[in-house]
């Protein structure tokens, strides 16, 4: 991290600019995670994950703490700390009525399913939310609360922890960028639980609990994400400075990738590398999802410095140049992908509960390839569509003069 002269916020923040990789990258992990959400689709074989230990979770909350520091950091610079921090938990409050509104909105659908239709599965089922049905009290009040969290809705909680983290960090860099380090490396050795409890401290572990009836904890643990959050909060806020691009770099981060790339889902499925097997077994403390195991953050930081050396400086190879036919429909991909990206949150929530339609739409027609295809081209379209609409009304054209 580097040291600034300033004694506020000890980086100069940055403006509140739209970044064309950080829109893009951001709206091309909502397209993945569509997919991945979708029950029993085939297309989820293919997706990123599949080729290493990171996946567009990785990606999403990277994009999210670079989007934070665009977002917020203006705030904590203009009106100061408490100011700043009433920004974020203005924002974490929108969400959390969010998340409560997802879980309402996917459970009522599933239930009307079960309740109006004759099918051999129970669809409530499917997201494990019998203890919800069966008894709802409890499980209102831990949902309320956030110690009832069912897998499928468990980001935005973990969303939720990690914008709460922000005034913490921004007051540990207004006295030494050093101490916000110190942080991110404690919260996360701190939240490894296998690492603590080979080492007698299993007992320090910190994680929320996701279920009354069991000790499961959050599906994604915020102390560990908060790794990679805070990592592209650093970068885009400035208190890290992006690397160069060179081609020792380059060629270091392609063997990452491609070595992690034996070890991958692909390689298991496909190559057949039953070798490749122990580092899912024996070695799961350097991969596992729920803690944020270490492996996962030095292949997504491989693939993120790529990422960015293909896009260009500034993003300028997602502007595709040309008049050709070619570059015009590349400049109407690109368009579509980053509008998304920029109004991540609703297309987000959108893509779960399409995830929960298209699972029931292909269980009652088949899953054919063109069914398939059907189904997540038909959400792609979806996803743009409410992109589009929610850009729409946050424009307020009902505050514009009418044309005369």
């Amino acid at each position: 991290m580097t040291q600034s002269d300033t004694s506020s916020d000890q980086a100069k923040p940055v403006t509140r600019i739209r970044d064309p990789r950080l829109d893009f990258y951001r709206g091309l992990a909502m397209f993945i995670i569509f997919i991945a959400h979708v029950p029993a689709n085939f297309w989820a074989l293919w997706i990123p994950a599949r080729f290493g230990f990171s996946d567009a979770t990785e990606m999403f909350v990277f994009c999210s703490g670079m989007a934070s520091a665009v977002a917020f950091g203006g705030s904590f610079r203009r009106g100061g700390w408490w100011i700043g921090s009433a920004r974020v938990t203005f924002r974490v409050w929108q969400i959390y009525w969010a998340h409560i509104a997802l879980f309402f909105l996917a459970a009522t659908m599933l239930a009307a399913i079960d309740e109006f239709g004759d099918f051999q599965k129970v669809y409530i089922g499917s997201l494990n939310l019998w203890k919800f049905f069966a008894d709802p009290g409890p499980q209102l009040i831990g949902l309320f609360t956030l110690t009832y969290v069912p897998n499928f809705f468990d980001i935005l909680p973990m969303y939720m922890v990690l914008l709460l983290m922000m005034p913490l960090m921004m007051a540990l860099a207004r006295i030494n960028l050093w101490f916000v380090a110190i942080a991110m490396a404690l919260f996360w050795i701190f939240a490894q639980g296998r690492f603590l409890d080979l080492i007698g401290l299993g007992g320090l572990h910190i994680e929320f609990p996701a279920e009354p009836w069991s000790q499961r904890p959050w599906f994604f643990n915020p102390f560990g994400w908060q790794l990679i959050f805070f990592t592209g909060f650093a970068f885009m806020i400035g208190w890290l400075r992006p690397p160069p691009v060179n081609w020792k770099l380059i060629t270091l981060a392609s063997a990452i990738v491609f070595t992690f790339m034996l070890f991958s889902s692909v390689a298991i499925r496909i190559l057949q590398f039953e070798w490749s097997r122990m580092i899912y077994s024996d070695y799961r403390i350097l991969v596992t999802k729920t803690d944020f195991g270490i492996l996962r953050y030095v292949h997504f930081l491989a693939l993120a410095y790529l990422g960015w050396v293909v896009a260009g400086e500034g993003g300028h190879r997602l502007r595709i140049e040309g008049a050709g036919l070619v570059a015009r429909i590349g400049r109407r991909i690109v368009a579509l992908i980053t509008k998304v990206g920029q109004q991540s949150l609703a297309v987000f929530l959108t893509s779960l509960i399409l995830a929960l339609l298209a699972g029931f739409v292909l269980d009652l027609v088949g899953r054919s390839g063109l069914n398939v295809l059907a189904i997540n081209l038909t959400g792609f379209a979806a996803l743009i569509t409410t992109a589009y609409l929610v850009a729409w009304y946050k424009g307020q054209p009902w505050k514009k003069p009418a044309d005369r």
